[in-house]
């Protein structure tokens, strides 16, 4: 949409989470009632005992209590709120006939037609009580006065100008902020798959030039030695010892690269534990740790699963729940060790439970009770598989308003 008026079916109205919105909306009310309150008083001073006096003050609080619904239905163009827009302009019509002096109370109204209906009907809306303030203050003049039939139009297109302005240049800045956010996140992606596209790279000339190389050798070491077995068992042995030492040489070289590939928060030596601790959801989420039971060691390949589903879980919280706290749990419960990851955001859409069960063997059944969409990032395809891979359950738990909680449940071989 490039302009207020580019789209007839939607209104001209900003976001009702926006606080200048809202700002606006609360001057708008307390100005009405302020002018619908003087106007009541003003008629009651100078008209008292009159027979239409009982009329007006009925219409004025009907008009009141009409006025104070409108907030309840929103600022969309339903059908109750267009219902609820005519009857608050037929009873201020009907005042207005009855006691011009209520024609100023259709400064505020201006902003709600704005708001509530399509650009072309707001504006003949506007049009038409601007009508009704020029005729009603000619009422109340005793002369003619240019200015009663000038100064209400004047004020009305310079109201009407300043709220459409103000609507063109919020949505322009939405669209921005929303370009920037779909170019950031294409960027990143573009950046990850780069990224993936070198350490594939790097990975594969790693192999080549090692482990790739190191079993030609022993390939051609056993055949050699495998040819002169029955001649030459001298020269058959020491090929084996030779290629017993190149399969030392690139055992060696798989540790190193398993450990090159090991999550840097474990390196040096350091736990599960600590690199649990060490974790943050973004300076808005506070994070807090806790560790249940006897920590014990660990695989590296279980320690780096958990320490990676702890890292997607929060960065899941960070992006999808609004929380503002989160809770890393890892209990050591003896056959096996549980991460548990809890936010207090508002959960998902509706309520929802997933569980992933599998094998050691890479099989397993999984369980899925759901009434709607409940992944709330990519992560979770990632999370269930490194499950899958160690045989775990992976449990996620939600309530609308109650937050999420994540549960890893790894199983630990029994100790010699």
């Amino acid at each position: 949409m490039n302009g207020p008026f580019a789209n007839q079916e939607q209104p001209v109205s900003h976001p009702a989470s926006n606080p200048d919105t809202r700002t606006l909306a609360t001057v708008a009310h307390t100005a009405f009632f302020l002018l619908l309150g003087a106007s009541l008083i003003r008629f009651l001073l100078r008209h008292p005992g009159e027979p239409r006096t009982p009329w007006i003050i009925a219409l004025s609080i009907t008009l009141a209590l009409l006025y104070v619904l409108g907030p309840a239905l929103g600022a969309a163009p339903t059908a109750r709120r267009l219902l609820w827009l005519g009857l608050v302009v037929t009873t201020w019509m009907v005042l207005v006939v009855l006691a011009p002096s209520f024609a100023w109370c259709a400064v505020p109204l201006f902003f709600t037609a704005l708001r509530t209906l399509p650009p072309r009907a707001a504006i003949v809306l506007v049009a038409l009580l601007t009508g009704f303030v020029v005729i009603a203050q000619l009422q109340l003049a005793k002369s003619f006065d240019p200015n009663l039939l000038l100064a209400p139009p004047a004020v009305a297109a310079l109201a009407t100008a300043v709220f459409v302005h103000m609507e063109r240049q919020a949505r322009a800045q939405r669209t921005l902020i929303d370009d920037l956010i779909r170019t950031r996140r294409e960027l990143a992606a573009t950046e990850r798959r780069e990224g993936t596209l070198a350490e594939r790279q790097r990975l594969s000339m790693e192999i080549h030039d090692t482990l790739a190389q190191n079993l030609s050798s022993q390939q051609m070491l056993l055949q050699a030695a495998d040819r002169t077995w029955e001649t030459d068992p001298a020269t058959a042995r020491a090929h084996v010892r030779t290629a017993t030492g190149i399969a030392a040489h690139g055992l060696a070289e798989a540790r190193r690269l398993v450990h090159d590939l090991a999550p840097p928060e474990l390196a040096d030596g350091a736990g599960l534990a600590e690199a649990l601790r060490s974790l943050d959801a973004g300076p808005d989420i506070e994070v807090r740790f806790h560790l249940e039971g006897t920590a014990a060691p660990l695989p590296d390949r279980v320690q780096s699963a958990l320490l990676r589903i702890a890292q997607g879980a929060l960065a899941n919280v960070r992006e999808h729940s609004g929380a503002r706290t989160a809770a890393l749990t890892l209990s050591f419960l003896g056959d096996q060790v549980v991460l548990d990851v809890a936010d207090d955001g508002h959960g998902f859409t509706e309520p929802r439970t997933r569980t992933h069960t599998s094998t050691g063997t890479g099989t397993g059944t999984s369980t899925d009770t759901r009434s709607g969409s409940v992944d709330r990032g990519h992560g979770l395809p990632a999370m269930r598989a490194r499950v899958r891979q160690l045989g775990g359950t992976l449990t996620i738990e939600s309530t609308p308003g109650e937050g999420t909680v994540l549960s890893a449940a790894i199983p630990l071989e029994p100790a010699p």
